[in-house]
């Protein structure tokens, strides 16, 4: 087992691996930007070190500053987390040539898994369903206008390489065809410096069913029980709960076994997560593969009881998988997890800044906060809205909602406007309780007529604010 790890990432995502390395024994380094002076996984490191700037392209994207760090630390492993180089082979590959452990797969299998294409001709070659679409990318229009020709309409434009929603176009029209090609072209070659993309069958109202798995280096393959993630905006999760309503166990182990025939055809190790579409006939289609540890991972600890940090510490040391597939076959209980992001859920979800100047998590029976927030903590635009995330555990879903709704409304941060009315509206929402909606929920959905009970939580909150606005301007007493 690795004596030091080094965290290459911040907020929650650092703080989380530093919880289980501790746990495990295992000394932690933290790097920081200069943006990142007095966050608290600087502060709960057993080592820091400053890689300056305040852009990730100038702090923890940059790996040559990532990798003077560990060896500085005399780190024998690093972990990647999520975002930044987490799906990176070059720095997979750097991290081996200067003699540490990458926490994750090997350079091979993310390039192969990383780009969409590659990854969608490996789920044809395991015999993984696909949706009809184009042979490889397409490099210009005219070979985009005759994919569309022979699927037929709806159609989804993607980025070849990359993920999070950027690169991506849903167009139902020939008259729209043209312009969203040229548009995810041109936001690929932005967020990725690749300007590939593919074209696929868009499924109508579909559902966004992921698979977590973990594979070791002895060949052993476990798939967990699914994530529903279909509560998203622009293309990006906000709610995730495990297991789905939509799911039948059947799905599940059809689902899980084409998951772990793709994993084994790419020789992938550590943890990763297989994205798949379901639609209303009960049919699904292979998406993805994210060769990463996923934001949404907790909701599958919390079901599962399996701590995945420390599994991925297990199998990158070379240990041999202890768990087997029926202890995890089937889910314990249900699960929510809530994006906490800094939002304004009433103005398309327009990314909002400011400084944390108050602020109170909740707490009680299986709920558990990640969580790098502190009051004076700022959200600044150099980096991604989510600045924590509410996870809740139950015995039933309708138990899970209602704890997740109390936890909710026990929430408050003051400072800057937050995902939590759009999560807590959610909950409390037809669709979402009878199970019965999809990635088109905010389209179809949003905003939900709202209850005078979370009206009362909201004016409640506001007096909160400017009692703690009207405390900081009060002026200091003066000496006498």
């Amino acid at each position: 087992m690795f004596t030091r790890v080094l965290i290459a990432n911040r907020g929650e995502i650092a703080l989380r691996v530093m919880r289980t390395c501790k746990r495990m024994g295992i000394e932690t380094v933290a790097i920081y930007s200069d943006a990142d002076t007095r966050s608290p996984h600087v502060t709960e490191a057993d080592i820091a070190i400053g890689i300056g700037g305040y852009t990730p392209r100038e702090s923890y994207l940059v790996i040559e500053k990532v990798l003077e760090a560990a060896k500085k630390a005399n780190a024998d492993a690093i972990h990647p987390g999520y975002g930044f180089l987490s799906e990176n082979a070059e720095f997979a590959k750097a991290v081996a040539e200067a003699g540490m452990t990458f926490i994750g797969p090997t350079p091979e299998a993310i390039s192969m898994l990383g780009d969409k294409t590659a990854a969608r001709d490996l789920a044809i070659a395991s015999n993984v369903p696909i949706s009809p679409g184009s042979d490889g990318a397409v490099a210009s229009f005219d070979e985009a206008r005759a994919v569309v020709d022979r699927i037929g309409y709806p159609v989804i434009i993607k980025a070849a390489a990359g993920g999070g929603g950027k690169g991506m176009r849903i167009v139902e029209s020939e008259e729209e065809i043209e312009s969203a090609f040229r548009a995810a072209q041109g936001e690929a070659q932005t967020s990725f410096n690749d300007d590939r993309v593919f074209i696929e069958r868009y499924i109508v109202h579909p559902r966004h069913i992921e698979i977590q798995i973990l594979a070791d280096h002895h060949g052993n393959v476990l798939y967990f029980p699914e994530r529903e993630c279909s509560i998203q905006r622009r293309h990006q999760k906000v709610i995730e709960e495990s297991p789905s309503m939509a799911v039948t166990p059947e799905i599940r182990k059809a689902m899980g076994e084409a998951a772990s025939r793709l994993v084994q055809k790419a020789s992938y190790t550590n943890a990763g997560t297989l994205e798949f579409l379901l639609d209303a006939r009960g049919e699904f289609y292979f998406m993805e593969v994210n060769t990463r540890l996923q934001v949404e991972h907790p909701v599958t600890e919390m079901i599962s009881g399996v701590d995945f940090v420390e599994q991925q510490l297990r199998i990158a040391s070379g240990e041999q998988l202890s768990i087997t597939q029926d202890e995890i076959a089937h889910p314990k209980g249900a699960a929510i997890e809530c994006r906490i992001c800094a939002e304004d859920v009433y103005n398309e979800f327009l990314p909002d800044t400011g400084v944390v100047s108050f602020m109170q998590l909740p707490g009680g029976e299986s709920v558990r906060n990640d969580s790098a927030l502190y009051e004076g903590y700022e959200v600044s635009v150099h980096y991604d809205p989510m600045v924590a995330k509410l996870v809740v555990h139950a015995d039933t879903r309708q138990e899970c909602i209602e704890r997740t709704k109390r936890a909710l409304d026990a929430y408050q941060i003051v400072g800057f406007k937050t995902t939590i009315p759009f999560c807590r509206q959610v909950l409390d929402s037809e669709p979402f309780v009878s199970g019965n909606y999809s990635t088109f929920f905010v389209k179809d959905h949003w905003p939900l007529d709202i209850s005078s009970t979370f009206l009362s939580h909201v004016a409640s909150i506001a007096a909160i604010g400017h009692a703690v606005e009207d405390e900081r301007r009060q002026p200091l007493p003066s000496d006498v």
